[in-house]
């Protein structure tokens, strides 16, 4: 790849790290490491990676807490692969709900997790830039403004938020307790003060138009799509 891409591996399994870490950083990968959820989450929250290679079962905050950590309260939006020696359905929902983006179940192959690697930076660098757009609705982040097939819609900072969120996602599902960390961090009000936004922010985004974009997952969160998933 170009620009050598900047990777953080957050592993504790010291031969494992080290096999992994060697490996990427002979294939042109600039590679930092943490032996543990609480040093990995400092490195990830201080630096910018391109993709961080994040181990489920970690000393101190596991995988999933780190994973939670870093998409809420520090806001970053990194491609992260779990390692993990599960591979239940069950999971995989939690890590994606977590806000992971790929999943790699151990043991695993050295080349499988580059390419993987190589993915998601690819998909990462040629979305970066300030113009979100998911159907006819459309996100610019510098300027702040939002418009739905060239309507102009206003939205407070919260449901900004929000949208943003569930845009990067899209057209993913992203958990209530995501979105509420995001918000409020580990200390979120009522859960009525969740659902209140997302009203106002349908209300803006669906109400005026034939088709929803918008979508509750039910007993999970909500997501944005031109469609909705079969299951809802």
């Amino acid at each position: 790849m170009d620009n050598h891409p900047r990777v953080l591996l957050i592993e504790d399994q010291a031969d494992l790290a080290a096999n992994v870490f060697e490996y990427l950083e002979a294939r042109g990968f600039i590679m930092d490491a943490a032996p543990d959820g609480m040093s990995g989450l400092a490195l990830a929250t201080d630096h910018d990676y391109d993709a961080i290679v994040l181990d489920l079962m970690l000393p101190g905050l596991d995988g999933l807490e780190v994973c939670e950590r870093l998409r809420g309260q520090a806001g970053k939006d990194t491609p992260i692969i779990m390692l993990t020696a599960r591979d239940t359905l069950d999971d995989k929902l939690a890590g994606f709900g977590a806000g992971t983006d790929d999943y790699l179940i151990k043991p695993f192959d050295l080349p499988e997790l580059e390419a993987r690697l190589q993915a998601l930076i690819t998909r990462a660098r040629a979305g970066f830039g300030t113009q979100l757009c998911v159907g006819d609705l459309a996100y610019d982040t510098a300027t702040m403004s939002i418009a739905r097939a060239d309507q102009p819609i206003q939205l407070n900072p919260a449901c900004r938020t929000i949208l943003e969120i569930l845009m990067r996602a899209s057209p993913k599902a992203v958990s209530r307790e995501r979105l509420e960390r995001a918000l409020w961090g580990e200390d979120p009000p009522d859960s009525d003060s969740l659902r209140s936004h997302i009203y106002a922010l349908r209300k803006a985004v669906d109400g005026p138009f034939e088709s929803r974009l918008l979508h509750t997952v039910h007993r999970y969160g909500y997501r944005l799509a031109a469609a909705p998933d079969s299951g809802e």
